[in-house]
């Protein structure tokens, strides 16, 4: 039985692989997160907090990379020295399990793209600020803007008052931000499937008929 970590800047993601599935999902908050796992299963994951890793460093977790993965997906036309465990997995869930060229866009604290092309090369993607980042962002920047909370529809119509040109400005704003990276990689290759995942993946995918909603799994099936 091998444990999975997934952990994320908002949560970790912990679960078991049997061989053949994935099962007894959980979520936790990684701010909440201790480590704390089942000491007599091998153990891997994917981290994006340097803080935690270096805490578990002495676990026995190995934590995979592009530089240690063993999948199929070619990992040397890019910086390898920089690019986070998670957009790893993304890519390589994405070869196994979907037709290729394609790309996940995961939707998180960040929204990131990753890339696989026909010959199962990794050719690079995007990083953005997610949603809830935006309005944090806007938050704290600023003197007078409120920190609003998350919507679940696009809205289609400019704001007449603060909070709704902000639900504008940002939601509105974030589905344009894909669509234009997905019109510019659709200039460069056919792709074939797009795949949403994370926690805001249900909000993006409204705007996106053609794309694939992948669950919570699909991260923890690359790693």
């Amino acid at each position: 039985m091998l444990e999975i970590l997934d952990i994320g800047n908002s949560f970790t993601r912990i679960a078991e692989w049997d061989g053949k599935k994935i099962r007894s999902v959980r979520k936790v908050s990684t701010a909440d997160f201790c480590g704390t796992t089942q000491s007599d299963r091998k153990k891997v994951a994917a981290c994006v907090c340097p803080d935690v890793k270096k805490r578990l460093q002495q676990s026995g977790i190995e934590f995979i990379s592009a530089l240690n993965q063993r999948s199929q997906v070619d990992f040397s036309g890019v910086d390898c020295s920089t690019l986070g465990a998670d957009r790893v997995a993304n890519a390589v869930a994405l070869a196994d399990l979907h037709e290729l060229p394609g790309v996940v866009i995961d939707c998180g604290t960040a929204l990131t793209m990753e890339i696989v092309d026909d010959k199962k090369r990794f050719a690079g993607g995007a990083i953005a600020p997610g949603r809830k980042l935006q309005r944090h962002a806007l938050f704290a920047g600023t003197a007078q803007l409120p920190d609003i909370p998350l919507q679940n529809n696009i809205p289609e119509n400019p704001g007449c008052n603060t909070v709704d040109a902000i639900t504008f400005g940002i939601d509105a704003g974030a589905v344009g931000v894909i669509k234009e990276w997905l019109e510019l990689l659709q200039k460069k290759m056919d792709i074939k499937t797009i795949v949403f995942t994370g926690g805001d993946a249900e909000f993006f995918a409204q705007a996106f008929p053609q794309a694939i909603v992948a669950g919570e799994e699909f991260t923890l099936h690359g790693i």
